[in-house]
């Protein structure tokens, strides 16, 4: 009766096994490929965008044949010419996109106009100024001249505008002279005259389509130690005074290819380099 008893009171002993499966890195590191393919997508994109901003048209023609092979093989086959259902005729057009203006060739088409984002007028900003052409620099400078001369205002101050050939363009200098400043002292405010002188030029320069660089120049006498502004930053905030004024009497924006302060690291008079005629603007329009 005892052992019966005891066998009573003891309970069963369970042992319970539990096995933790791993999650196995994450999904499997299927993440990690995911990710492999995302940024070599995006150095691939990158890569694209900098070829279109860092190439010409016709280094970018010469990319495109490149890669004109298996492009050929596509449209040679697109109008049925080989395979079974190619295609519902070898007369029907290729099926390679290209715009309504243009016909496919053997190579790749590159779009007529590269140059910018169309507009709402189907054009784009370089497209809508006048074409670059061979500057014709002694024509230029006739008209300016003639422009400054129609107005008695600004007819004397046709010393103060300097042509000059150079391997870059054709350099426009409107130089400083005792008599008259296009800044007021040691700012980047033009001072009326110059504002009436810059507009002349624009008038011409709005003829043709070249790019332009504008340069800001100083003389070199220094400014006073503890001073945050020197002759660098003065010189580029005229610069960018000029460009702002350009814009203003209707010059293109995109046609200003950069501006420059240079100080007065390139004087009109290196032998008198506190000449008032290094303190100066010039426009140059590009030759291409």
């Amino acid at each position: 009766m005892a052992k019966k008893a005891t066998e009573e009171v003891k309970a069963p002993i369970i042992v319970k096994k539990i096995i933790v499966e791993g999650h196995g890195g994450h999904h499997g590191g299927a993440w990690k490929v995911a990710y492999a393919d995302f940024v070599t997508a995006m150095m691939a994109f990158f890569l694209l965008m900098w070829l279109l901003g860092a190439t010409n048209e016709k280094q970018r023609k010469a990319l495109a044949d490149y890669f004109t092979p298996t492009l050929v093989q596509m449209k040679q086959n697109s109008a049925g010419s080989n395979g079974m259902f190619g295609g519902d005729s070898i007369m029907s057009k290729e099926n390679y996109p290209t715009k309504a203006s243009q016909t496919g060739t053997r190579s790749i088409t590159i779009p007529r106009d590269a140059t910018g984002t169309k507009d709402e007028a189907g054009k784009s900003d370089r497209s809508r100024q006048a074409e670059a052409k061979p500057l014709d620099t002694k024509k230029i400078a006739k008209q300016i001249r003639e422009q400054l001369k129609k107005d008695p205002e600004t007819v004397n101050l046709l010393k103060n505008v300097r042509f000059t050939d150079t391997e870059e363009g054709l350099r426009i200098d409107i130089v400083d002279e005792a008599d008259f400043s296009m800044f007021a002292l040691a700012t980047d405010r033009l001072k009326p005259r110059a504002a009436e002188l810059i507009g002349k030029v624009a008038k011409i320069i709005n003829t043709v389509g070249n790019d332009l660089v504008i340069r800001g120049h100083t003389d070199s006498l220094p400014y006073a130690s503890g001073k945050s502004m020197n002759n660098w930053l003065l010189s580029s905030a005229r610069a960018e005074a000029t460009r702002r004024e350009l814009v203003r009497q209707k010059v293109l924006p995109g046609r200003i290819s950069r501006i420059e302060g240079v100080a007065d690291s390139e004087p009109y008079n290196p032998q008198d380099r506190l000449d008032d005629k290094n303190r100066r603007v010039s426009i140059t329009m590009k030759a291409k």
